[in-house]
């Protein structure tokens, strides 16, 4: 579904989570990404509690900014992450994401990220409504969309995010606030072009980019052609 507001739009960045990267050559596709004209590099940091997997901590998220020049991503998908934040500034996030679902104190914890001189965000689940936003969304610099159920890669983009993604457009635009849509889940090649449409602008793509058979670099500027194409 296209955002009744499409006319307005924001230049398209593309996010490769390292979630599908090979972490035996990761600072070699980390750096293969940025060559590749990246614009930032994702990293899914998830605890086994508040979903059903466990990833990376600090210490990954250290090597990735030992390895790129680029914006790095950090999506917490923690429970008390208001209890982690500052170990993850200090690892070298410059944008911290934190889940709606996931705190008590939401503004409490979106200044405390401010106040580690951090960009900060706050996600949704597929199933949660919008107006869990309405009174922290004008305090944010993203609103990341999960397009899945959060927990594992390569899983299919659930349909009715995508009226989400062009609700939450409209609900931005006419409050007339800088901020990002950014979406994690299910973009591919066959995807991304709808998920611009719908009004997103910050893309993260795990498998369709470190997984791709004809690789990184061409995997990026495909889904880079496809979503350019869509934000016209």
């Amino acid at each position: 579904m296209q955002s009744p507001l499409a006319g307005h739009r924001r230049p398209i960045r593309l996010a490769p989570s390292i979630l599908s990267a090979d972490f035996a050559r990761l600072g070699e596709q980390v750096a293969a990404a940025e060559a590749a004209g990246a614009d930032l590099i994702h990293v899914d940091v998830m605890d086994g509690h508040f979903v059903p997997n466990i990833t990376v901590g600090p210490m990954v998220v250290q090597a990735v900014r030992r390895s790129t020049r680029l914006p790095v991503d950090v999506h917490l998908m923690i429970e008390r992450p208001e209890a982690f934040v500052e170990r993850f500034a200090a690892a070298g996030a410059d944008l911290l994401t934190v889940h709606v679902e996931a705190s008590w104190h939401l503004h409490r914890l979106v200044e405390t990220v401010r106040s580690l001189g951090k960009g900060v965000g706050v996600s949704l689940n597929p199933a949660t409504p919008l107006c869990w936003l309405d009174e922290i969304v004008t305090e944010v610099d993203t609103v990341l969309v999960m397009t899945v159920d959060p927990g594992f890669g390569g899983q299919a983009l659930v349909e009715s995010t995508l009226d989400k993604i062009a609700r939450l457009r409209t609900m931005l635009d006419e409050r007339a606030l800088n901020c990002d849509i950014e979406v994690d889940g299910g973009i591919n090649p066959d995807t991304i072009g709808r998920v611009v449409a719908a009004g997103a602008n910050v893309l993260v793509a795990g498998a369709a980019v470190f997984e791709a058979p004809e690789g990184i670099e061409k995997a990026l500027a495909r889904l880079r052609c496809l979503a350019s194409e869509a934000n016209q």
